[in-house]
C-alpha cells in the first residue's frame, strides 16, 4: 500500500470550475470562459470542458469528422490561426453528450500556446480541485543514495507532499554533491510548481542514470520554500530519512 493519500474523484465525474480560463494560440484569445466544467478522464487529474459559445469560431476548422466516445460522439476540428494550423486540436460534443457535457468543446492541452486560470498560467494540465501540496521546512536527516554512493545529505530539507504522489524531498544545493551529476537539457512543467530551471542525470559507479534530479529557481508562489532546491526521484533512488531506509515507491512516472 503507497504511504500517501490517493486521489478520490473516479473516472468519468463532473464538477464545474470556479475560475475563469482563457487558452491562446499564436496571440489569439481561442477561448475565454467562466462556465467551464471539469471532467476527470482518469483519476490523476480533469479535463476541462469549455462551452461552445465561449470559443472564438472563427478559429474552429471542421474536420468533417465524429467518432463515439465515453462521454458522447466527439466532432473532429482543428484550430487555425493565419498561417497556424493545429489540426486534430479540439472535439466538440453535442446533443447526445454525457449529462452536462452538451455543447462543450474538449481541446488536446498541447494544440494551445498557453493556458491561464485567471491571470495565472497553468502547465501540463488543470489542477486537480481535490489536490493539495504543501511545501514544508524541515530538520529531519534526509540521505539519498544510488548504488551506495552518497548524492546528497542534509539536516534541512524541505518536505513536498502532493496527493497522489510520494513525497518528494527538496535539499539545498550546498548538501548536493554535483560531483555525480550530469547537467541535462530537460525541461518539465508542473501545474503546482510551475517549470524546471535545472535537470541532471545521475552518474554512480560508471553507469549514468538520465534525468533523475530537477530544481525549479522560479517555483509558484505556493510552493516558494523549494526556490533553488534539488530534488530526486525517490522511485529511481534511495531515500534515507532519520535513518531509516524508504520502500521504493511505484508512480506513473515510472511504472
Amino acid at each position: 500500500m503507497p504511504d500517501y493519500p490517493q486521489m478520490i474523484a473516479p473516472t468519468g465525474h463532473v464538477e464545474p470550475v470556479p475560475r475563469r480560463v482563457r487558452a491562446i494560440m499564436a496571440g489569439r484569445t481561442v477561448l475565454d470562459t467562466t462556465r467551464a466544467v471539469y471532467v476527470w478522464e482518469w483519476p490523476n487529474y480533469p479535463q476541462y470542458y469549455i462551452p461552445v459559445a465561449d470559443v472564438d469560431p472563427a478559429l474552429l476548422v471542421d474536420e468533417q469528422q465524429a467518432r463515439p466516445r465515453k462521454r458522447g460522439t466527439a466532432h473532429q476540428h482543428g484550430l487555425r490561426v493565419g498561417d497556424t494550423a493545429r489540426p486534430g486540436a479540439a472535439q466538440i460534443y453535442r446533443e447526445d453528450a454525457a449529462p452536462g457535457l452538451a455543447d462543450t468543446v474538449r481541446f488536446e492541452w498541447d494544440a494551445l500556446d498557453a493556458w491561464y486560470e485567471e491571470d495565472e498560467q497553468v502547465f501540463v494540465h488543470p489542477r486537480n480541485p481535490y489536490v493539495r501540496v504543501d511545501a514544508l521546512r524541515s530538520s529531519r536527516t534526509v540521505r539519498v543514495e544510488l548504488d551506495g554512493v552518497v548524492l546528497a545529505e542534509t539536516s534541512s530539507p524541505v518536505f513536498v507532499f502532493e496527493t497522489g504522489l510520494p513525497t518528494r524531498y527538496y535539499l539545498p544545493r550546498l548538501d548536493v554533491d554535483f560531483d555525480h551529476l550530469v547537467p541535462s537539457d530537460t525541461v518539465t512543467e508542473c501545474p503546482y510548481k510551475g517549470r524546471t530551471s535545472g535537470y541532471w542525470s545521475v552518474r554512480a559507479r560508471d553507469a549514468t542514470h538520465t534525468d533523475l534530479a530537477w530544481s525549479y529557481d522560479f517555483p509558484t508562489r505556493q510552493l516558494l520554500p523549494i526556490t533553488g532546491m534539488v530534488a530526486f526521484y525517490n522511485e529511481k533512488l534511495d531515500h534515507v530519512v532519520d535513518g531509516q531506509l524508504l520502500e521504493r515507491q511505484v508512480t506513473h512516472f515510472f511504472r
